[in-house]
């Protein structure tokens, strides 16, 4: 592959014929060039800067240009500086609107899956989380009720209007869920999994990948880039802390990463305080945090009865501790000049 100096962006104002006419333009001289799409917008990698100055007033001006980057390129803010808005069904992350999805880590139960996603709804969820493969450090821990736990979650948003975001651990499992499910999860063992990134991003599906617990920021938004290499810019970044010399909580969240991402990458960034604080009492004023340093969204584990959780009950909320932290984020929210997404509409989804 070549390494282009410029990136040309076009966005949806200049039509595919226009965007054919520039590369008609400098295959004609010979000069390597290649073009990526992002939504409705499309990017041309060009090696001859020259060429560009020379292109003759028939060719549609570019919105804009880019100086190429390492590894970096169709992540990078400068090539969508308006940001991207990514849709789970009804739900749109980066807006500037602050949306929640919760649920439990894992499905375990049509009790529990039920019960949780009509809380979650109850209270302003914008959202359904529900793990139904789950990849554990340990073999011999749950792993998830796996295909008959999609039906459960299917049931959920049927009931409660919620669209549904689930892991996906095997990329021969992308198309199946992709079937059913609203959004899938890549969680931070499987950031570098290249393949599984390859086909979630073949799949069209909003996808949000969570940082791995050791990996930088930088290596995070190159993951991001295998996704939006398939043409689909409907990625979601999630910090969930990562792995330090401190002891005091089960990981430690990277807020700071949070505030640089929302400078250099167009897409919007989740952050997770149920597996950074691993602890209940630490998701509310992480939560808080979060959301004062910019998050689009948090995805926030909540389980009827996390004493009998099969998957890290130790970090879930309990529902009166959800309503509680949901109570709190929106004055916050609107002390910042934002809303809360389904905060108004939640309790009239449920049926």
């Amino acid at each position: 592959m070549t390494n282009p100096d410029t990136l040309l962006v076009f966005d949806e104002s200049v039509t595919r014929a226009g965007v054919e006419a520039w590369i008609q333009h400098l295959e004609s001289t010979g000069a390597p060039t290649e073009m990526y799409r992002l939504g409705d917008t499309h990017v041309l990698s060009v090696t001859d800067v020259d060429l560009i100055d020379k292109a003759g007033p028939a060719l549609p001006a570019p919105t804009h240009r880019v100086r190429k980057h390492r590894d970096v390129w169709l992540g990078r803010k400068e090539v969508r500086p308006t940001g991207t808005r990514v849709s789970f069904g009804p739900t749109t992350i980066g807006d500037g609107s602050v949306v929640v999805i919760a649920g439990p880590c894992a499905v375990e139960s049509a009790e529990q899956t039920l019960a949780t996603a009509a809380i979650g709804a109850e209270h302003g969820a914008a959202g359904l989380r529900g793990g139904v493969f789950k990849p554990r450090t340990s073999p011999h821990s749950f792993q998830g009720l796996q295909w008959d736990g999609l039906d459960l979650l299917t049931e959920a948003r049927e009931r409660t209007g919620l669209p549904v975001v689930t892991e996906v651990i095997d990329p021969e499992h992308v198309k199946r869920l992709a079937a059913v499910v609203d959004g899938l999860q890549i969680g931070a063992r499987n950031m570098q999994n290249f393949a599984l990134l390859t086909a979630a991003g073949q799949s069209g599906l909003p996808v949000v990948l969570k940082r791995g617990f050791g990996c930088t920021m930088e290596e995070t938004l190159a993951a991001a880039e295998y996704l939006l290499l398939e043409g689909n810019d409907q990625v979601v970044l999630c910090e969930r802390g990562i792995r330090t010399f401190e002891p005091s909580a089960r990981f430690t969240l990277d807020l700071t990463a949070v505030a640089l991402w929302k400078q250099r990458t167009h897409l919007p960034v989740m952050v997770d305080p149920s597996h950074s604080g691993g602890h209940p009492d630490l998701v509310e004023p992480l939560s808080l945090a979060a959301i004062a340093v910019g998050a689009d969204a948090l995805i926030i584990d909540v389980h009827v009865a996390p004493e009998q959780a099969l998957c890290d009950g130790k970090q879930a909320l309990l529902p009166r501790q959800f309503a509680d932290l949901m109570g709190r984020l929106a004055p916050l929210a609107a002390g910042l000049g934002r809303h809360m997404s389904g905060a108004q509409s939640g309790a009239s989804r449920v049926h």
